[in-house]
């Protein structure tokens, strides 16, 4: 696929049409990622966009206790950076979790497409509008819902943006250890090791190879219901 056919499925740039779409691909530039390559820490100058074109890229903050807690995880056409939301500095670190490709918008260039498109300025707050939503729901959780319920709607959350049919299920599109899991939902690594292990068990999931495929998605989705 070449650079304007990606573009075309990114969903920042749905609001323009496919000649415009064509026009801005050469602002963009390629950087190739190795797996854990870190993209940009935490206080760094946000001078560019990034969206994914290969590859998954996760999001992270260090907690006051020194461990690593993943915020969120980028997929193919996904655009994130504090740049992306005109931010000077970035608010987290990014890693690459696998050998990658991400396309790089420069700050002004953005600025200048979001006056040029205006159309762009509201997919804009359309993004930040699902990402705020997703994070209230995430502090939600944390504070009121059981550790088994974030989990399956991580679960639910990763099989949406990334999973493909196969193994008797939806196959999650990328490898995911305990602790990313943990991190991920705010427990232990005990506590994640136990529940995936019991839902394995049960035949609501399979791990192979690091990779997580949910067999049985409806049981998994009364878990979310309230208790």
């Amino acid at each position: 696929m070449d650079r304007g056919e990606f573009l075309d499925r990114v969903s920042l740039f749905q609001g323009l049409a496919p000649r415009e779409r064509q026009d801005i691909q050469g602002l963009f530039h390629e950087q190739r990622l190795e797996r854990d390559q870190v993209i940009f820490l935490e206080g760094d100058a946000a001078e560019y966009v990034y969206i994914v074109r290969e590859g998954k890229v996760k999001i992270v903050k260090q907690a006051p206790s020194g461990r690593e807690m993943i915020l969120e995880v980028f997929a193919p056409g996904d655009a994130f950076g504090g740049a992306t939301l005109l931010l000077p500095h970035h608010p987290a670190t990014a890693v690459s979790m696998e050998a990658g490709t991400l396309l790089c918008l420069g700050r002004l260039d953005y600025r200048a497409l979001l006056k040029r498109f205006p159309p762009m300025a509201f997919q804009i707050i359309e993004l930040l509008r699902q990402r705020l939503g997703e994070a209230h729901q995430v502090i939600r959780g944390l504070a009121a819902e059981r550790v088994e319920t974030r989990v399956a709607r991580l679960l639910f959350k990763l099989a949406d943006k990334t999973g493909v049919p196969g193994d008797g299920g939806t196959r999650l599109g990328l490898h995911l250890t305990r602790q990313d899991i943990a991190d991920m939902v705010g427990c232990t690594l005990e506590t994640a090791i136990r529940i995936l292990s019991r839902w394995q068990k049960e035949g609501l999931i399979k791990t192979r190879e690091g990779v997580i495929t949910i067999l049985n998605r409806r049981e998994l989705e009364g878990l979310l219901e309230p208790q």
